[in-house]
């Protein structure tokens, strides 16, 4: 596919996708900008080569109607004070009114369209709302890689209505970090996957497990791996459908001659809650009636010790609640390993992203993916709907 610097955007109207879902706390402030910012080089690029910057984006989940709280305007907001110049919120994203407003734009000015998902249609990818889309720009720039496993309209099907498209910096630098990372590691190339389920990771495993020299579980998935090996895991959660999917990762793994590293020990509780008592026990020994809920110190000691001599590093997933202090401990312990490793360190969007800030260490991490879903399936060995149709449209010319 074309990048944005092999593109001629002089005076052109260039329509960009980014991926501004950000999060927001009840007075509608934001409360983490690192997808706003992950964008400027992109739109600083094109404003220097005197474009005309018009962006599109979706904020959580409205499904199809004009609601408030799900309104860019805490984003135009914040935009503009990141790009020191005014940043016009237009009423929709489609309609006469937003044509005319683009209409009259000059080189340098930059419009932000209101949120693609008031509109069914964006997440439908439907032709009509597509070619709609498309009509406001002369050039198409993809640079939402938080979406680009998503199959919608304004990042599939406005490519085979616009005359020019391409991908933005942050997209190239996804894919040259995490497609690098497995197609041709430094090694030993060590994965780390958490998080709560197998099942939305297990075409991950199964994919990388090809792949590594070390695998580590950790989360509530290691659970499932636990309870496969036979295991009392009293009420932490498992998903009894994947047993045997479980096993045939552990046996492919010990075929492979893959070094493949469960939890030795975990932090037990009643309930998830912060004031619950809690209780450091072996796996061996967790209480029928309780549940895990963190690793343990034993495991945290040797899973640092397993990424002691690693060269590359992925992570997506944390090791239990990190949400909750008394569940954290292991989540931050790993992100101090990490980030204190002399490999090249990539960590996968969504929760993992949000773990490392919190433990601080964000700063001392190679690469932090902006994308969970998107890294994941990356990771998973699967073309991403908005890379291939970017793809098919450079063979198309």
């Amino acid at each position: 596919m074309k990048f944005i610097d092999e593109i001629d955007l002089k005076d052109k109207k260039v329509l960009f996708r980014f991926d501004y879902n950000v999060p927001l706390d009840s007075t509608l402030n934001i409360t983490d900008d690192i997808r706003i910012r992950a964008t400027l080089p992109t739109i600083n690029y094109a404003l220097d080569e005197g474009a005309k910057v018009i962006i599109m984006s979706h904020l959580g989940r409205p499904k199809g109607r004009i609601s408030p709280e799900f309104s860019l305007a805490p984003v135009a907001k914040r935009l503009s004070r990141l790009l020191n110049k005014e940043v016009m919120l237009a009423k929709d994203c489609i309609g006469d009114e937003v044509k005319k407003l683009v209409a009259g734009m000059t080189p340098g000015s930059v419009v932000l369209l209101e949120n693609l998902r008031f509109h069914t249609e964006e997440e439908k990818n439907d032709d009509e709302f597509a070619k709609e889309l498309a009509s406001l720009g002369d050039v198409y720039i993809d640079d939402a890689f938080g979406n680009a496993h998503r199959k919608h309209a304004s990042n599939v099907g406005i490519i085979k209505f616009i005359k020019e498209s391409g991908a933005g910096f942050l997209i190239k630098q996804e894919l040259n970090y995490l497609k690098k990372a497995v197609d041709n590691p430094a090694r030993p190339f060590v994965a780390i996957i958490g998080g709560s389920k197998v099942s939305g990771k297990l075409e991950a495993l199964l994919h990388l497990i090809e792949k590594v020299d070390k695998m580590i579980i950790g989360g509530g998935m290691a659970f499932t791996f636990l309870k496969a090996q036979g295991y009392e895991i009293g009420k932490s959660i498992f998903e009894e459908e994947l047993l045997s999917k479980a096993k045939e990762v552990m046996e492919t793994a010990k075929k492979l001659g893959i070094k493949f590293y469960l939890p030795v020990d975990c932090v037990i509780a009643e309930d998830a809650s912060a004031d619950a008592e809690t209780k450091i026990v072996p796996v061996q020994e967790i209480n029928a009636k309780w549940k895990g809920l963190d690793i343990g110190p034993a495991t945290i000691t040797l899973f640092t010790e397993v990424l002691g001599n690693a060269k590359t590093i992925v992570w997506n997933g944390p090791m239990g609640m990190f949400e909750i202090d008394a569940f954290g401990r292991g989540t931050s312990a790993l992100a101090h390993s990490i980030a204190n490793s002399y490999a090249v360190t990539i960590v996968g969007g969504g929760d993992t992203d949000v773990a490392i800030h919190k433990a601080g260490e964000s700063d001392r991490i190679t690469y932090i993916s902006t994308g969970g879903g998107a890294s994941l399936e990356l990771l998973s060995g699967k073309l991403l709907p908005a890379i291939e149709a970017l793809d098919g449209a450079q063979r198309a010319t």
